[in-house]
C-alpha cells in the first residue's frame, strides 16, 4: 500500500511539474506605434475579419526563434495572411517603434527584421522594461512598402512576443510623424478617483495619473472609450494608443 501511495504522489508531482513548465510567461505586449497589424485590427482599421486578435493585441506569444507575424498561434493566423490589404504607415528611413506592455517581464533582447534579415537588436540583459519601450531603428536605405517583424524575447522563458508593422518608406503622400509618444514619467503622478459614469455612457476626459476600473468610460480627442483592464493612466497610454486597455465606443 505504501509503495502504491508513493508512486501516486510521484505521478502527481510529475504532472504538476509539467504544468508549471508549460505555463506561459505572464507578460504581454505589442507595438502600438507605428500601429502594428494587431493594433490596426484592434482599432478597426483592417478591411478583413481579424477575429480574436481584436480583443487581445498584446497576446501574440509563441516559442522563440520564429519569423512569423502570428508567432505560430493558430487563432491569430490572420496576422500572417499576406492577402490582407494591411494599412501602412508612411515613414522615413529611421523610425521609432514603441511597444506598449500591459504586463512587464524581464527581457533578454528586442529584435527587428525585414525580409528575413535582422536590421536591429537591443540587449536588455534580463532587466524589467518600463510600461512603454521605444527603439529607434534605421531601415537600411530601403524604400517602398516593407513589413517589419519585431520580436520581444523574454529572459526567463522559452517564449517571445511577435508584432509586425507595415510601413511605406518615403514617397507618396505627406510623411506621418515618426516620433513615438513620450515615455511614462519615472515617478507616478498622484492618482485620482476613476470616473463614476455608468459603463457605456460618455464620462470625464481621460487624464494621466487617474486610476481607471474595468467599465469606466472617458472621452479623448472627441471620442468615447470604455476601460478594458484596470490600470493607472500614464502619458503615452492615451486611449487611441492602447486598444488593449481602451475600447472605442
Amino acid at each position: 500500500m505504501r509503495r502504491r501511495i508513493t508512486l501516486s504522489l510521484l505521478s502527481a508531482g510529475a504532472v504538476l511539474g509539467t504544468l508549471l513548465v508549460a505555463t506561459p510567461a505572464q507578460a504581454h505586449g505589442y507595438i502600438s506605434y507605428p500601429a502594428s497589424r494587431q493594433a490596426m485590427c484592434a482599432q478597426g482599421r483592417v478591411p478583413a475579419d481579424c477575429g480574436a486578435i481584436v480583443w487581445e493585441p498584446q497576446s501574440v506569444e509563441g516559442p522563440k526563434g520564429q519569423r512569423t507575424c502570428h508567432g505560430g498561434v493558430a487563432r491569430f493566423a490572420i496576422l500572417n495572411d499576406t492577402s490582407v490589404n494591411w494599412p501602412t504607415t508612411q515613414v522615413g528611413n529611421s523610425v521609432t517603434f514603441t511597444w506598449t506592455l500591459t504586463a512587464r517581464h524581464s527581457t533578454s533582447t528586442w529584435e527587428y527584421y525585414i525580409g528575413g534579415s535582422r536590421i536591429a537588436v537591443f540587449d536588455d540583459g534580463g532587466r524589467q522594461p518600463n510600461a512603454t519601450v521605444s527603439h529607434q531603428v534605421n531601415l537600411g536605405g530601403r524604400s517602398g512598402r516593407q513589413t517589419v517583424l519585431a520580436i520581444w524575447n523574454i529572459a526567463d522563458t522559452a517564449n517571445a512576443f511577435y508584432s509586425c508593422v507595415d510601413v511605406q518608406i518615403g514617397g507618396g503622400g505627406g510623411p506621418a510623424p515618426t516620433t513615438a509618444p513620450p515615455p511614462p514619467p519615472t515617478t507616478a503622478p498622484p492618482t485620482t478617483p476613476a470616473p463614476t459614469s455608468p459603463p457605456g455612457q460618455p464620462g470625464g476626459t481621460w487624464t494621466p495619473g487617474t486610476t481607471y476600473q474595468v467599465g469606466a468610460t472617458v472621452t479623448y480627442g472627441g471620442a468615447s472609450y470604455r476601460c478594458r483592464q484596470a490600470h493607472t493612466a500614464l502619458v503615452g497610454w492615451e486611449p487611441p494608443n492602447v486598444p488593449a486597455l481602451w475600447q472605442r465606443l
